[in-house]
């Protein structure tokens, strides 16, 4: 996978952070991965298909989940419940929406989504094939840290 092809996905964090949540989010570098990594607590995985097929993630500590939701409702949360759940399925969607939209071909999109699924907990791994190759990006705000992590083939046609 080309390091250039994750471009429209951090743009499309950099954005969301910015219009949704009015934070400024600091990328770290870019990093290659292979294979299961530390997810954090909590990670929101969104599936890509059709001429694009993988998956696109975004991976939490708690308190940057609690904080980030409670910014986007205006309220102090103190539990991750069904409501944080669903902000964070929200924020994975309109990462990978958006990026669905900067990646189109001649007004065409070539990615299908699938629905957000939120994992939580403190020892869950996720597993891919194992030839996968993750590009893996930190992020920091004044919210908290977080992670994307995108692995994706592009099926020429």
């Amino acid at each position: 996978m080309k390091v250039e092809y994750i471009n429209p996905f951090l743009e499309s964090a950099f954005e969301m952070f910015d219009r949704m949540l009015k934070v400024q989010a600091q990328r770290g570098d870019v990093t290659v991965t292979k294979g299961a990594a530390n997810p954090r607590e909590i990670m929101a995985i969104i599936g890509l298909s059709g001429a694009v097929r993988g998956t696109v993630a975004l991976a939490f500590p708690t308190g940057t989940a609690l904080a980030l939701v409670g910014r986007l409702l205006e309220q102090e949360l103190r539990v991750v419940d069904e409501t944080v759940s669903d902000g964070l399925a929200e924020f994975v969607n309109i990462v990978a929406g958006n990026a669905k939209s900067r990646m189109a071909r001649n007004g065409q999109a070539i990615i299908d989504l699938s629905l957000p699924t939120v994992l939580r907990g403190s020892s869950f791994q996720v597993d891919h094939p194992s030839n996968a190759t993750w590009l893996e990006v930190p992020f920091t705000s004044e919210l908290g840290p977080f992670t994307l992590r995108v692995t994706f083939v592009i099926n020429e046609r």
